[in-house]
């Protein structure tokens, strides 16, 4: 491309909030740096209090490439780390990366070329997950499967279109301003939160399975239980703070863990024939394991049906004992103040 089109261009801001990411951040850094987009690109990384060599490598990036800086998110929440790094930014467009997602090539190009074509508030496609251990790979199944995630088009692809909500995004910086960015007191669900404003708004969430990033899944079936829990926790708490968000691919695995567990506590007590429920489960869980699980080493299949089953029922449990108390808290909160819009 020339250079008086690459002038035309927007610039652009790409903010990542990071918290223990010494595995992965330099190569996140680094796809980004290597994007084709000819104009101009920052990356503002905001900082969370890490218990690794996060710090570290961030201050290497910054020394190695000027467009890299840093800024200090004390809290270590997502949502806070966020907006520090919009606050720091400049560009008129926002892209959101985090510190375990890798964009592909041309990310960043086709989500800016898309942004003017469809006139949308916000872009995003596809989260890719791509495991390394078996364990992860059999997460990564999991999570790309309809019988893991169900009919979001985020994780299991799908045809372009309006969509609820897209996998991290790509922002115009007077939305961002005009919603007050992010709210901070969503520790999780923070993107779907934000994104049911912008559509209230009448903004325009477009998905395209064109926008891939890779994401790296938790590495332990303790760590997925907790990230599905607090999912689960999250979600909740959304569908009470705006009334009528609830979504019927919510309610699946509450049902599934009530189910569960009402069909194994009946089965001992009553009758036999209540252990149909789980059984059935169980059954559902293996056919469907089966299915996501081609192409898997022998080892990494074993592993799904594990990984399935710990994502439906920490996310069900979250789900259902997500305290009303949470939910008061963030509906007495300020509404997210104004953010000034800044222009390259």
């Amino acid at each position: 491309m020339n250079t008086k089109a690459a002038e035309e261009l927007p610039a652009v801001s790409v903010i990542m909030p990071v918290l223990n990411e010494e595995r992965h951040l330099r190569t996140a850094v680094r796809r980004i740096l290597e994007q084709d987009y000819p104009g101009e690109l920052e990356v503002v990384i905001a900082l969370g209090p890490s218990g690794d060599r996060t710090d570290e490598i961030a201050a290497e990036l910054v020394a190695e490439d000027p467009r890299v800086r840093t800024v200090p998110n004390p809290t270590g929440r997502t949502p806070a780390g966020l907006n520090a790094a919009v606050r720091a930014s400049s560009h008129p467009v926002v892209v959101r990366v985090d510190g375990h997602g890798l964009l592909t090539p041309g990310y960043i190009s086709t989500a800016v070329r898309l942004l003017d074509e469809m006139d949308a508030a916000n872009v995003g496609g596809i989260m890719h997950a791509e495991g390394e251990t078996e364990w992860e790979k059999a997460v990564a199944a999991a999570m790309t499967s309809r019988i893991g995630v169900g009919n979001a088009s985020f994780h299991t692809g799908g045809l372009a279109g309006p969509a609820d909500t897209v996998y991290l995004g790509v922002f115009r910086r007077e939305v961002l301003a005009a919603q007050g960015g992010y709210n901070e007191e969503f520790v999780r669900a923070q993107d779907w939160e934000l994104n049911y404003r912008i559509r209230q708004d009448g903004g325009l969430i477009w998905f395209t399975p064109q926008l891939r990033v890779t994401y790296r899944p938790r590495p332990s079936v303790r760590a997925l239980a907790k990230q599905y829990k607090d999912y689960g926790r999250w979600r909740r708490v959304v569908t009470r703070y705006h009334r009528g968000s609830v979504n019927l691919r919510y309610l699946a695995p509450p049902a599934a863990l009530l189910g569960v567990l009402g069909g194994l506590v009946l089965g001992a007590a009553l009758h036999p024939a209540f252990l149909a429920v789980p059984l059935l489960y169980l059954c559902g869980l293996l056919g469907g394991g089966a299915v996501a699980g081609r192409g898997l080493s022998a080892r990494a299949r074993v592993r799904l049906p594990v990984a399935l089953a710990t994502m439906h029922l920490s996310w069900g449990f979250g789900f259902l004992t997500s305290p009303r108390s949470l939910a008061r808290k963030v509906i007495a909160s300020k509404a997210p103040a104004p953010m000034s819009p800044v222009s390259s």
